[in-house]
């Protein structure tokens, strides 16, 4: 029988999931008595944000009295510079995740379809099932977007297409070509979300330019984030991309001072630092290869990845592989959440605790 409080709350919740975020460093010392943690479960930046961002957040903490600029003006002006586009065309958000749930809330009603991958970054789902609409999940091909398939299940109760690209778990790309064809033939009142949260790891030159759906008018909101390459995910602040009146209509939703001071200054001075991304950036192709090295040594097999994780085959119960190396203070995520049972994504880190992640693999792996 259901409760009082069931009886109140809106039925669509008891559809929702809620999110798992992978193990907090502190969480496990508390529960294993260790005093040294290696988290490479959510894709952060091992080298930390950039000293520019920390000498700002350093400035504004004195600040912190005041209500942050609800425009977010520095920011966009920024960003407006970076990208060649409009202050119009951007939105702030408390990470992209919470722009995903204004886009959500935005757009969707009760009857409305959502279509993304499956398996694919779980808050396209949370949004859509938040708001009553019927999500239509796309199984991938080969570890890829199937983005003809995807095309397929288009009807017309279809509000919005989520495409994660590179698409997490897999850290794998739809290429120009594909994503060209796709909006080619897309009917006009479907919105496409590009989320974009990894496209600064990407080297393939095959990688599409989004934004220029954007700057062609099109129903195309990109989506991306300073919680990777930039190291600021524990500042929640991520953007997106789109022609004015999507904007506009995501603003109707946002609470008016949702991004908080710190991450705004933060995020202007990451911007400007160029090294710390570059550097980011090769300490990851660096250690991608030395960890495919090792894999294949193993004999595991993996899913070649354009960021700075990477999905790999274990060959056994990833869930139990995930306690196991937890005892030995290594946090990675398993891959049941994703709907693959044998396999692991790992986040790229430094050499010393990429070497210390595959000694703990091999000594579980290799008996």
């Amino acid at each position: 029988m259901k409760s009082i409080v069931e009886k109140l709350a809106r039925k669509s919740i008891f559809n929702i999931k809620p999110y798992i975020p992978g193990k907090h460093i502190d969480e496990l010392k508390r529960e294993l008595g260790l005093s040294e943690i290696i988290k490479l479960a959510s894709n952060e930046n091992p080298l930390g944000p950039s000293p520019l961002a920390i000498k700002s957040m350093s400035k504004a903490i004195h600040e912190v009295s005041f209500y942050p600029d609800s425009y977010n003006y520095y920011l966009k002006e920024a960003l407006s510079e970076k990208l060649s586009v409009k202050r119009e065309n951007l939105i702030i958000g408390n990470g992209s995740d919470e722009i995903i749930k204004l886009i959500a809330e935005a757009f969707l009603e009760e009857g409305d379809e959502i279509i993304t991958g499956y398996p694919s970054f779980s808050e396209y789902i949370f949004a859509g099932k938040l708001m009553s609409a019927e999500c239509i999940l796309v199984d991938l091909n080969n570890y890829r977007l199937d983005l003809e398939q995807m095309f397929k299940k288009i009807s017309p109760k279809t509000k919005l297409v989520f495409i994660c690209n590179p698409n997490n778990p897999t850290g794998s790309i739809v290429t120009k070509q594909e994503l060209d064809d796709f909006m080619n033939k897309l009917p006009e009142n479907v919105i496409v979300v590009i989320d974009e949260a990894y496209h600064e790891y990407v080297m393939s030159s095959d990688y599409p330019d989004s934004l220029k759906y954007v700057k062609e008018g099109k129903n195309v909101i990109v989506l991306r984030t300073f919680s990777k390459i930039y190291g600021l995910a524990g500042l929640r602040i991520g953007y997106g991309i789109a022609n004015p009146e999507l904007i506009e209509c995501i603003n109707r939703v946002k609470e008016p001072f949702n991004v908080n001071m710190i991450a705004q200054v933060a995020a202007v001075e990451s911007l400007k630092d160029r090294d710390h991304v570059e550097k980011s950036r090769q300490l990851v192709n660096a250690e991608k290869k030395y960890l495919y090295e090792q894999f294949e040594s193993i004999g595991l097999e993996w899913v070649d990845s354009e960021t700075n994780f990477i999905l790999v085959d274990t060959g056994t119960d990833s869930t139990k592989l995930f306690h196991e190396l937890l005892k030995l203070g290594i946090i990675i995520r398993s891959g049941e959440i994703f709907g693959l049972p044998n396999h692991i994504r790992v986040t790229i880190g430094t050499r010393e605790q990429n070497e210390k992640f595959i000694n703990a693999l091999k000594s579980l792996l290799i008996r």
